[in-house]
């Protein structure tokens, strides 16, 4: 009985926790958290992506928030989705750290921007106390903030899988170049991949959802600076091409790039340009499926409907760089 009674207690504490979240947290069999993100009443969902940003306004940060905002008007945005790389140099380096507020809450001030914010953790979050990004100590700060190592955010029309994709990249462990990476809460990296493998298998191939997103912070697709992720390539993608996923998400490369998969209907899509930007610094070797490439700032949008999803890339200026839209029926057929 008295078991029975603490198991209740348990729940209800975690019930509350939840409920301070301000979002609905859902059971799954997988380990992976699932928040729940309604979709506009006519089924529809829009949103922005944008990676690499936090610089307290420097690098053209200011003025890509400002068209953002415009651009989420005009969309009616249901949320924000950050590919990682969240505050620059060193991530945060406490949860007072002052470079949240002067890097995100007095940054993205559009009335259109407070909605939710998802977010991952890039390779320089982790260079600083990543366990702060993860605290709800920032939630009570500014509420639209959320970020988890890895989860899922259930908006019904589609299942976007958020991948900590840091730990991946064994050179971060074998030559930190001076850098000192936050691992706590990692533990053995073969063992947490290994265990981030078989959750997102198990949610991906649970998931009826219309349309399957996958999100992280490096590239598996890049002619950019930093290319092709080996180790995302060799352990991520045959999990994706197996279940169907329809697009890949990222950042760490400094700009905006849509490459298409020649075996699978999987799309690359870079949105890290969303402050300092490395032009001309890109790979010379040919990419396959290359759509198109851009190494100035901006960010992207992602419209989705049950038959169809139009991506968009805009500048620093909200000039519409490249837009692309594909219907469900073709894309499944491919």
């Amino acid at each position: 009985m008295a078991a029975g009674l603490n198991n209740e207690y348990m729940a209800l504490c975690l019930v509350l926790m939840i409920s301070s979240f301000g979002l609905c947290l859902v059971s799954t069999r997988a380990e992976l958290r699932r928040f729940e993100q309604p979709a506009k009443t006519d089924g529809t969902l829009s949103f922005l992506v944008l990676g690499d940003w936090g610089r307290k306004g420097a690098f053209n940060q200011s003025e890509v928030a400002l068209q953002m905002g415009r651009i989420g008007e005009k969309l009616d945005i249901d949320f924000v989705v950050s590919t990682g790389d969240n505050f620059y140099d060193d991530g945060l380096t406490g949860e007072q750290d002052k470079a949240f507020e002067e890097s995100f809450t007095q940054i993205y001030t559009a009335k259109s921007l407070q909605k939710q914010w998802y977010s991952v953790l890039g390779n320089h979050d982790y260079r600083g106390n990543a366990e702060a990004q993860l605290s709800l100590h920032l939630r009570k700060i500014d509420s639209r903030w959320l970020c988890l190592r890895s989860f899922i955010v259930d908006a019904e029309l589609a299942e976007i899988f958020f991948v900590d994709t840091t730990p991946f990249v064994q050179s971060y462990f074998t030559d930190a170049e001076g850098h000192t990476y936050d691992w706590r809460g990692i533990g053995s990296p073969r063992a947490y991949i290994a265990n981030l493998i078989k959750d997102l298998k198990l949610a991906l191939s649970e998931s009826s959802a219309k349309w399957k997103i996958v999100v992280g912070h490096h590239s598996i697709r890049s002619i950019g600076h930093h290319g092709d992720t080996k180790e995302l390539v060799s352990k991520l993608l045959p999990i994706l091409k197996a279940n169907k996923v329809d697009f890949y998400m990222n950042g760490h490369d400094h700009c905006l790039e849509h490459i298409g998969d020649a075996e699978s209907p999987i799309q690359f899509l870079t949105s890290g340009a969303g402050s300092k930007a490395w032009r001309g610094d890109i790979k010379k070797q040919k990419t396959g499926g290359l759509k198109f490439f851009y190494d100035g700032q901006g960010f992207m949008s992602v419209q989705l409907t049950q038959d169809a999803a139009e991506i968009a890339f805009y500048d620093v200026s909200g000039n519409v760089l490249h837009r692309w839209t594909t219907t469900k029926l073709l894309y499944s057929s491919i």
